[in-house]
């Protein structure tokens, strides 16, 4: 083999790897779609309740999403050829066909919170010491609502049946002691 027959196959080699790198200079990266956002809801209480709200009242909400079924049926595409005898000459042909139902329609949560004036940092410290009181909450009295005592509001609320949210609501916090409970005139 001589040394010029050798230079056209190192060429395409050359000119091959040359374009596979001006290829991947050129792809654009691939970006991941961001991970599954948290259960709908607000993460503060606001005005903006369901239509009958009362004025001046403050709320909070939680959705349950959609319950969808998902049912297989059998669907007759061709029917059975019969003999005039009473013999099948031909089975008949079906197709499946998935079909889907709401079970339950999402729908949207919604719960009287203390409105955002309340929520001070002597009102949250007295909230981290009612949750600490219970054994909900271990985290230090710092007025804030950390983390720490957003996850024990939740705790407290979902052991009493109440909202699955971060968001205290009016009951757990009269529950709690916190606000003053509301007397009807048979009391």
């Amino acid at each position: 083999m001589s040394s010029l027959s050798v230079f056209p196959v190192l060429n395409r080699v050359v000119a091959c790897a040359v374009m596979c790198s001006v290829l991947a200079a050129c792809e654009t990266p691939v970006l991941l779609p961001p991970t599954a956002p948290p259960e709908p809801g607000v993460k503060a209480a606001t005005r903006d309740g369901p239509a009958d709200a009362a004025p001046g009242t403050c709320w909070g909400k939680t959705v349950s999403p959609a319950v969808i079924e998902t049912v297989s049926v059998q669907i007759q595409v061709k029917p059975a050829k019969i003999n005039p005898d009473g013999t099948i000459a031909g089975l008949p042909v079906y197709r499946t066909e998935a079909r889907q139902k709401i079970v339950t329609p999402r729908r949207d949560n919604w719960f009287e919170t203390p409105c955002a004036e309340v929520l001070s940092p002597v009102f949250t410290s007295s909230l981290q010491r009612a949750l600490a009181a219970r054994g909900i909450y271990s985290g230090k009295i710092t007025g804030e609502m950390d983390l720490k005592t957003r996850n024990a509001v939740q705790v407290f609320q979902q052991s009493r049946g109440g909202p699955a949210s971060e968001v205290l609501s009016l009951e757990a916090a009269r529950a709690l002691g916190l606000v003053s409970v509301e007397q009807t005139a048979s009391q």
